[in-house]
């Protein structure tokens, strides 16, 4: 599969622009295995993305929160998972978040910002405030 690529100042105005909750259907937390997209858009209605959540099939407390611009990985969450390496060699232990770089899409991670997370085993939480990280203004229905 090809990878789609765009420049590191296209990635990082489309990470900083206010985003909202396309719609105000309901969404439920996914169970273990299943993964959910729930639509955004740009306040000024001329972007649209997709925030996946996404949890472990055998352990519940491992989980991935993203925020996509259609299918180019923008932020990426992972916790309770394995270790990650990155493309240099180092290895990222614990939870960590994963920010588009150019020319490498999602591949570099690093650990997280103190303070930025309250509870990674609280899913409701924990997507709050990485769509808060996303700025993303007005929340989504979740459940």
């Amino acid at each position: 599969m090809t990878e789609l690529h765009i420049s590191q100042t296209e990635a990082n105005r489309l990470i900083a622009i206010e985003k909202q909750g396309e719609n105000n259907d309901p969404y439920w937390l996914p169970v273990a295995g299943v993964a959910i997209s729930i639509p955004l858009v740009s306040t000024d209605l001329t972007e649209k993305f997709l925030i996946d959540i996404r949890y472990g099939r055998a352990n519940l407390l491992k989980g991935t929160n993203q925020l996509r611009a259609q299918v180019i990985v923008l932020l990426r969450l992972d916790f309770n998972g394995s270790p990650h390496r990155n493309p240099d060699g180092e290895v990222i232990h614990g939870p960590h978040l994963h920010e588009y770089r150019e020319g490498f899409g999602d591949k570099w991670a690093k650990p997280l910002p103190d303070g930025l997370f309250s509870d990674l085993n609280d899913g409701l939480t924990t997507i709050h405030e990485f769509m808060g990280y996303c700025h993303v203004t007005t929340l989504p229905n979740i459940k």
